[in-house]
C-alpha cells in the first residue's frame, strides 16, 4: 500500500514512521520543513493531567505510557524525558490545585503531595517561594525535546524506506480506486491513502478539497490558539523537571534554553505584531523567572516566540477517515506532543488492518456532521496553573 503523509510535524513524523515500519510504502509532504509548524512551538509537557473528557484522559494516559515504549525502540539522540513534574500554588489558587489533584488521585494518576523541601530536591536551581501553601507532585509526567523527537521519527521513516519531500499540497481528493494531492507546482501524486497530518492548516485543506474539519483558525489577540514562549539565554538553570506555579510555567530545555510560559500573557500576544524581545511581555517573562532564581543569578535574559497551536473546534483530537468511503484519513490533536506516539502506532493499524482502535472511537471526524459551526462547543482559553 502507498500512503501520502501530509504534514512533517510531530504527528505526521509518528504516523509515517508506523506506517514505514509496518511494510507500507510512505511519502512524507511538508511545505516548511521538519518540524517547522506548531511541533517547533510547543511547550512539549507530557501528561494526562486535566484531561476533564473522560475519552480524552484515557488516551492521554496511554499516550504517556507509549511514550516510554518509543523511547526505547527509537534510534538516536534521547528526545523523552520522564521527569515528573511540580505545581504549586498560592492562597489564591490553592483550592483549583487540591480539586484537581484529588480528582487524579481518585482516578489512580499518580500524584502526592511533598513538602518546600523535598519540591526543592525535585526542581533543581528553582527557589520555591514562601507563598506556595500547597505542592504537588506527579512522578510520572515528563516532557520531550520536539526537534529531536521529529527528526528521530523521520530517520527512523526513512531507514524504513520513507520518502520525506520538501512540497506543498494545494489539495487532495478521492477517487474510485486511488487518492490523490496536487501539489502547488501543478504536480499530482496519487496513493492508496492520503494522511492529513497537517496540524493548524487542516481546516483550510480539507475546506479547498471539499470536505469540513472543524478547526479554530481566529489568530487575533486573544484567540485560543495562540501561545507565547520565552527560551532562557541566561543565567543556565539546573531544571530537572517540569514546573507549573500561579505566574510562570517552566520546562528543561534538555540541552537547549529553559523553556517559559505564562498562559495569562498569551491574550496580549497579536502574531501579526510579534512582542519586542526588550518590551513589556519579556520584562514581564523575566521579572516572573527572577523570583524563582537565587539572589546572586544574573537578570535573566530571554528570547521570545509565538505559537499557534493546532486546536479542532471542540478542542478534542480528530481521528479519522473524513467522510465513510473516503481515502482520506484526518489526524489532527491540541495534545500532540503527549499523544503522538500512540496516534503514530493506532492511525497506522487503522490503515493498514481496516480494523478500528477503540481508543480512537470517540474522536472521529463523523461528530461534526450536520452541525453548524456556531453548534460546536467552544474550548475555553487556558489561562490558570496547569490547564494548557
Amino acid at each position: 500500500m502507498k500512503v501520502i503523509v501530509v504534514g512533517a510535524g510531530v504527528i505526521g513524523a509518528s504516523v509515517a514512521r508506523s506506517l514505514a515500519l509496518a511494510g507500507q510504502k510512505v511519502v512524507v509532504l511538508d511545505r516548511r520543513g521538519v518540524g517547522a509548524g506548531t511541533t517547533s512551538t510547543s511547550f512539549a509537557w507530557t501528561n494526562a493531567n486535566r484531561k476533564l473528557d473522560p475519552n480524552y484522559y484515557r488516551i492521554n494516559l496511554a499516550g504517556m505510557d507509549e511514550h516510554g515504549v518509543l523511547a526505547r525502540e527509537l534510534p538516536g539522540e534521547p528526545a523523552y524525558f520522564p521527569s515528573g513534574g511540580l505545581q504549586w500554588a498560592d492562597d489564591a489558587t490553592r483550592s483549583g490545585l487540591v480539586r484537581n489533584v484529588e480528582r487524579l488521585q481518585d482516578a489512580g494518576y499518580p500524584a502526592r503531595w511533598v513538602d518546600r523541601d523535598e519540591a526543592g530536591r525535585i526542581a533543581g536551581d528553582i527557589r520555591i517561594p514562601a507563598s506556595a501553601t500547597a505542592i504537588a507532585h506527579f512522578p510520572t509526567e515528563g516532557y520531550v525535546r520536539p526537534d529531536r523527537l521529529v527528526e528521530n521519527l523521520l530517520a527512523d521513516a526513512v531507514r524504513h524506506a520513507a520518502v520525506v519531500e520538501i512540497a506543498e499540497v494545494a489539495s487532495f481528493a478521492d477517487g474510485p480506486a486511488q487518492a490523490s494531492v496536487t501539489l502547488t507546482d501543478g504536480r499530482t501524486c496519487t496513493a492508496d491513502r492520503v494522511v492529513l497530518a497537517s496540524g493548524r492548516w487542516t481546516d483550510r485543506l480539507a475546506a479547498g478539497s471539499g470536505f469540513d474539519v472543524p478547526m479554530i483558525t481566529d489568530t487575533g489577540p486573544g484567540s485560543p490558539i495562540i501561545g507565547l514562549l520565552g527560551y532562557v539565554r541566561s543565567p543556565r538553570i539546573d531544571l530537572r523537571c517540569v514546573i507549573h506555579t500561579p505566574g510562570l510555567n517552566l520546562r528543561p530545555g534538555a540541552g537547549r534554553p529553559t523553556v517559559l510560559q505564562a498562559l495569562d500573557l498569551n491574550p496580549q500576544v497579536d502574531p501579526a505584531s510579534p512582542p519586542d524581545p526588550g518590551g513589556e511581555l519579556a520584562r514581564a517573562l523575566g521579572d516572573r523567572l527572577a523570583r524563582l532564581l537565587q539572589p546572586a543569578d544574573p537578570a535573566p535574559e530571554i528570547d521570545l516566540r509565538v505559537g499557534l497551536r493546532s486546536l479542532p473546534a471542540d478542542g478534542n483530537t480528530i481521528a479519522g477517515y473524513v467522510s465513510p468511503d473516503s481515502r482520506v484519513y484526518c489526524v489532527v490533536s491540541h495534545g500532540g506532543i503527549t499523544l503522538a506516539p500512540l496516534l503514530g502506532r493506532l492511525v497506522a493499524s487503522e490503515i493498514t488492518t481496516d480494523a478500528s482502535e477503540d481508543l480512537l472511537a470517540a474522536f472521529r471526524p463523523s461528530r461534526f456532521a450536520g452541525l453548524e459551526r456556531s453548534e460546536i462547543p467552544v474550548p475555553v482559553r487556558p489561562a490558570t496553573l496547569g490547564e494548557q
